[in-house]
């Protein structure tokens, strides 16, 4: 499909209301899951450390 403008881009052929928030959902979600994933790993680290700690005291 071309687009003359960039106003047929954004419109998609009257689809561009469902498509454009489900492209920013899918692109929020593939920043937030790695970023939850290695907040959730250095804090299951920092809590195998502090027992790691306490077991040896």
């Amino acid at each position: 499909m071309n687009y003359d403008n960039l106003r047929d881009l954004w419109e998609l052929g009257g689809y561009g209301r469902y498509v454009w928030p489900a492209y920013g959902l899918t692109a929020w979600l593939m920043i937030a899951e790695p970023w939850l994933t290695a907040r959730r790993l250095a804090l299951a680290l920092s809590r195998a450390k502090q027992q790691t700690d306490e077991e040896e005291n």
